[in-house]
């Protein structure tokens, strides 16, 4: 069992390298083939932080653990607001001050509805599926429409560099293959050793989505609004985070169903209205002066800790 929860850590870091590797080379070539920085950043980078769950919950689905693929998306959503934005907010309180930002937390809540109604039949199906993709395409057109017409927004540092880094188009292709092959393989050793722990503690696989596989593939959206908020950018690493649980339902939930219908299996109503719950309790907390501080922040945490209690109990 000791061995399984190695195999974990190794998983996390070979999905983290891996999106590290694909954001980085993917904004590269974007930028150079003309994209603004700003639009690579509330896009690529944005998005990028999400392929580990992307690729887990795909690869889930397609081994028929689709317990794994929908708590993964749940407890993501869950745990990026309550830890991440938690923990931002604690090292330093966020300014929510993008225009943006403020407009995609609301677009988080309506896209958190979604899950709620398609699965009164038991399942997301195909069809739901492309609905699903179709509006992540629209969200995309908006979202780009919107920041090309307020070219004033500034561009996170972090973006900035990465996208003006010099590299040759071979090298950066690399990244990308690179990255690919490490999120593939990560994916893999991060499905099925989660599913050995889960049969070792007789818990459901369910469970395991919620917890250790949503918090492994949430590493990314961990290191980058960590460090965004060390240096003073957690209104930019908030957007990231609405931004990511908006392309979890939408894209992961849609490609991942598309592939193989979802079933419903042992999550429930409950995890799935607790999402909801976590991604309202961000309005009136953005609303309060446009800052989450520090107060707020153990608030998410103690909301966050309490959930993973209640499941593990």
């Amino acid at each position: 069992m000791i061995l399984s929860f190695l195999m974990l850590l190794l998983a996390s870091a070979l999905l983290y390298f891996g999106a590290d590797g694909l954001v980085g080379g993917s904004a590269r070539i974007a930028f150079k083939m003309g994209i603004k920085p700003l639009i690579v950043g509330l896009t690529i980078v944005a998005f990028g932080t999400s392929s580990p769950e992307l690729v887990v919950s795909v690869n889930a689905n397609l081994a028929g653990n689709s317990d794994i693929t929908l708590g993964n998306v749940i407890g993501s959503n869950i745990c990026n607001i309550g830890l991440i934005v938690g923990i931002t907010a604690l090292i330093k309180p966020i300014n929510v001050s993008l225009q943006i930002v403020r407009k995609d937390i609301f677009i988080m809540c309506a896209v958190s509805v979604l899950p709620l109604i398609m699965l009164i039949d038991g399942q997301i199906g195909r069809v739901e599926g492309v609905i699903l993709i179709l509006l992540l395409v629209v969200y995309l057109w908006l979202l780009i429409f919107m920041t090309s017409k307020k070219g004033n927004l500034e561009v996170d540092t972090e973006i900035d560099s990465i996208v003006k880094k010099s590299k040759p188009m071979w090298m950066n292709i690399a990244f990308i293959i690179g990255g690919l092959a490490l999120l593939i393989v990560g994916a893999d050793l991060f499905v099925e050793h989660a599913i050995e722990i889960a049969r070792f503690f007789n818990v459901s696989e369910s469970v395991i989505g919620l917890t250790i596989v949503a918090i492994g593939t949430s590493l990314p959206e961990l290191a980058t609004s960590v460090v965004a908020s060390i240096k003073g950018e957690s209104d930019i690493s908030l957007g990231n985070i609405v931004g990511s649980n908006i392309f979890n339902i939408l894209a992961i939930l849609g490609i991942a169903a598309v592939i193989s219908p979802i079933s419903f299996g042992n999550i429930t109503y409950i995890d799935l209205s607790i999402m909801l719950m976590f991604a309202v309790i961000l309005l009136p907390l953005a609303r309060t002066g446009f800052i989450i501080d520090r107060k707020e922040g153990i608030v998410l945490l103690l909301l966050y800790v309490g959930y993973i209690y209640i499941l593990l109990r």
